[in-house]
């Protein structure tokens, strides 16, 4: 059994560094972080924080160097999506399954014009970079997966990656659907991500300050609005998500927060921006959704110095 993890930043690691660890696959990581990947050769993948390990697994920056792989799980920022699958597709057969743990939605699609089966995922664990080789894991939290509908992925391929994470440590359902479970991370990221990314305000004092802690109620009614009108059963609360994001231990930045301190691109396109497409395809206001989507588009066309 072979697995290689697409993105090995931090989500991406927390699963790479599990799986090395419980040793029932040979797992491989490709990222284009080089010092971070020459950091995981030289000296393993080291976790702090929710848990404490070293791991010890392949890891590369040339995708030439990657063998045939029985899975993969992509873990990049959505924007990378594309060119990473392209980069590493030779890896996946006609019997390989790939599953996104990704933000937002629309990476299945992407994913499926490179491979055969595709999974459906989502996943609620966070950390951030500590160094190269070095990644803080910051909340722990369970993950789902199911096949993506249009690639008719065998079930028993779906369960069969859920067992082999949940023994490595990371606890992951198998579901015959797993919109529900995908659209209500998407509701919940698209409203804390970008007020966090706005106010650079970490997740529990976002919450706890009451204006901004009533945007997110107020963002994830418009998300819950599409939802309903697209026929999703969401998978649990999103306000539940937001309260047991304040209450872990420690100042957690959102993914965009950090993507906007290091003036990266952000992931606002397939969160607000993907809630914002879906309720217009089916006539569900989502004005709030559209304003931070602005917002933070704005914020990164600042980098470019506009005239």
């Amino acid at each position: 059994m072979r697995i290689c993890v697409v993105g090995c930043g931090a989500v991406g690691s927390l699963f790479a560094a599990h799986l090395a660890k419980r040793g029932e696959a040979e797992v491989w990581a490709y990222d284009v972080w080089k010092e971070h990947v020459d950091a995981i050769n030289r000296s393993g993948l080291r976790l702090s924080g929710a848990a404490e390990f070293t791991a010890r697994l392949k890891a590369t920056s040339n995708p030439a160097d990657i063998p045939r792989c029985d899975f993969g799980i992509v873990a990049t920022k959505a924007i990378h999506t594309r060119h990473a699958i392209a980069q590493v597709a030779h890896a996946f057969d006609a019997d390989s399954a790939v599953c996104s743990v990704q933000n937002g939605v629309g990476n299945e699609e992407i994913i499926a014009e490179d491979v055969k089966y595709v999974i459906r995922g989502t996943t609620f664990p966070a950390g951030h970079p500590i160094g190269p080789g070095h990644i803080g894991y910051d909340i722990k939290g369970d993950t789902w997966i199911g096949p993506f509908e249009p690639t008719h992925t065998p079930m028993n391929k779906v369960e069969e990656l859920a067992g082999l994470i949940t023994r490595s440590g990371m606890n992951t359902m198998a579901m015959k659907d797993a919109r529900g479970a995908q659209w209500t991370k998407l509701i919940f990221n698209a409203s804390t991500n970008p007020v966090g990314a706005l106010t650079w305000l970490h997740h529990g004092a976002a919450t706890r300050f009451a204006p901004t802690g009533q945007l997110f109620n107020d963002l994830i009614a418009e998300g819950e609005a599409v939802a309903k009108k697209l026929g999703i059963q969401l998978h649990g609360d999103p306000r539940q998500l937001v309260q047991k994001g304040a209450n872990a231990p420690g100042k957690h930045r959102a993914s965009m927060l950090q993507d906007v301190l290091a003036k990266r691109q952000t992931e606002v396109d397939f969160m607000n921006g993907a809630i914002v497409e879906w309720g217009n395809k089916v006539g569900v206001p989502t004005p709030l959704n559209k304003a931070l989507w602005a917002l933070v588009k704005g914020l990164e066309h600042s980098w470019k110095d506009p005239e």
